[in-house]
């Protein structure tokens, strides 16, 4: 797959080589489109993988989004990874021996689907270089990665990748239908020069815009699947957790080197023996983003079968964010480990998921996606809830149009304003598309074993902790400028706020600086009630 070299802004690689760790990635963009596929393609498996590297990353290996990119880009999030051909297996080898460690089926398989993605390459029709390293697990070694659907004999290599990884994922219980999804777009022009393709690139799209888009051609046949896996035998007892190839209906789907699909995912054998998940995660870190496009993600959003066997977290599971209804109302089964905060009473499309407070280092919870701060939990909720709106008025299940779902976002994030102080009530103009730019100092990170500081929201401001407030608050400054767009009375701010921040002793005073400076009050230290 082609990779534009030049395509990474300057100020991006600079915001990498000096944070550190991510969980997310949103400023890593592209300023052209280039071949397929795009690293957010699959985004279910990236985000599942994420989740289980951060168990224990002992490589320091900022994102899987990197093992995805080419070297030159890929170099900035490897943490302590030389060998940049190998940060691709390296990733997938490390959240799966941390899902193998927890028998969780869902995590191991996320894994495996991982490891067999594409990377970026420097041209169309070239291939990635092949990783000489073995993998610690034997499931992984097993696994090469897809190349480029326009290389030399892409069809039948890429076929081998698939029904091999459909040979591992049934080894460890899996659904090896989940195999079909590792599969890439149509082939690109060898003699293209637009960096055009067909591709699609959503980090939004919380399952992946392949499967919305409905531009995923397959490696081989559900049949040819059921037969590859024939007589395989699951090595692993007791294991819990599950995740089902439901993200796309296969029928009509054009099957490399010709014909086209027919007949369900799911008929194949699967021996997952658990239904639950050791995680809270529902195998998403992004549903809260605006939806107002018109292609229709409640054909294919509402098909994520990542269960989870927390109690809160499996009635969410229920949630769909494309089928027009939060499946929150009347849940009963979300409060009973803790306390709903969400007091917002719009309900079109669905009421909002509760925010269930709890206890612990990171308290409130969304749909099983645990948060740090109360208000970043409310705006996702909020988030949630305008999805489901926007895809129930998209596909005409719900009348009156999307402004109509807009306006109740708006009055769903006032909501949450009104606990704020009057500065940060005025936070939609102030911080430009984001909100909550505060800064949290604790000493129960979960990525850190000491203290240090974190972005309070998450979601706009998504940057691992560090030790000294300078990382996080250059990072908010610079993702209000390029990211959020916030005007320039903004930026002034959080560089002062920066350069205070930076200059107080570096516990929750430096913290109680940048917030009084940038939003006028502190976000709290692990200990306060006040966090966002």
């Amino acid at each position: 797959m082609k990779y534009q070299a030049v395509a990474f802004a300057a100020s991006s690689l600079l915001a990498l080589a000096e944070a550190g760790s991510y969980h997310r990635h949103h400023h890593v963009r592209r300023m052209a489109k280039r071949e397929v596929p795009q690293e957010h393609s699959h985004e279910i498996f990236l985000n599942i993988t994420r989740e289980f590297l951060n168990k224990q990353n002992p490589k320091a290996i900022a994102d899987p989004v990197f093992g995805l990119l080419g070297d030159g880009a890929a170099k900035t999030g490897a943490g302590q990874v030389t060998n940049l051909a190998c940060l691709h297996q390296e990733t997938a080898d490390q959240a799966f021996t941390n899902a193998k460690a927890e028998k969780d089926i869902r995590g191991m398989s996320a894994a495996l689907v991982y490891a067999s993605l594409e990377r970026n390459t420097a041209g169309v029709g070239v291939a990635s270089a092949a990783c000489t390293d073995t993998a610690v697990n034997p499931e992984i070694a097993a696994i090469k990665a897809h190349q480029d659907p326009a290389t030399d004999n892409a069809a039948a290599d890429n076929k081998a990748v698939t029904l091999e990884l459909a040979k591992q994922l049934a080894s460890i219980g899996g659904d090896p239908m989940l195999a079909l999804e590792s599969g890439t777009f149509a082939p690109g022009e060898k003699t293209d020069t637009t960096f055009k393709g067909n591709s699609c690139d959503d980090q939004n799209d919380p399952n992946g815009c392949i499967f919305t888009t409905k531009t995923l051609v397959l490696d081989a046949t559900p049949d040819e699947i059921n037969a590859a896996v024939a007589g395989i035998k699951s090595t692993i007892t007791g294991g819990t957790g599950e995740l089902k190839a439901t993200h796309i209906d296969i029928n009509g789907l054009k099957v490399a080197g010709g014909g086209t699909a027919t007949g369900a995912t799911n008929g194949a054998a699967n021996t997952t023996s658990g239904t639950g998940s050791s995680s809270s995660n529902s195998g998403s870190s992004n549903t809260g983003n605006s939806n107002t496009g018109s292609n229709n993600k409640a054909k294919n959003a509402a098909a994520c079968a990542a269960r989870s066997t927390n109690s809160n977290a499996q009635a969410s599971a229920n949630n769909s964010t494309g089928n027009g209804n939060t499946g929150n109302t009347g849940n009963s089964g979300n409060a009973a480990g803790g306390t709903n905060v969400q007091t917002f009473t719009g309900s079109l499309g669905g009421a909002p998921p509760p925010v269930i407070q709890t206890s612990g280092t990171r308290p409130f919870s969304v749909n099983g996606d645990t948060f740090v701060g109360k208000n970043a939990a409310l705006g996702r909720s909020c988030d949630v809830q305008h999805n489901a709106c926007a895809n129930a008025a998209n596909s005409g299940k719900l009348t009156g149009g999307v402004q109509q779902c807009e306006d109740q976002n708006t009055q769903c994030h006032a909501a949450i304003g009104k606990r704020r102080r009057s500065l940060r009530m005025r936070q939609a103009s102030d911080f430009g598309s984001c909100s909550d730019p505060s800064i949290e100092f604790s000493n129960a990170l979960k990525d850190r074993q000491g203290p240090g500081f974190i972005a309070t929201n998450q979601q706009d401001f998504n940057h691992g902790s560090a030790q000294k407030i300078g990382i996080i608050a250059g990072f908010i400054c610079q993702r209000l400028q390029d990211s959020c767009k916030a005007p320039q009375a903004t930026i002034d701010s959080c560089k002062a706020a920066e350069t205070a921040a930076t200059a107080a002793t570096q516990d929750q005073a430096a913290a109680d600086a940048f917030n009084s400076k940038l939003v006028g009050g502190s976000a709290g230290s692990s200990n306060s009630t006040a966090r966002f």
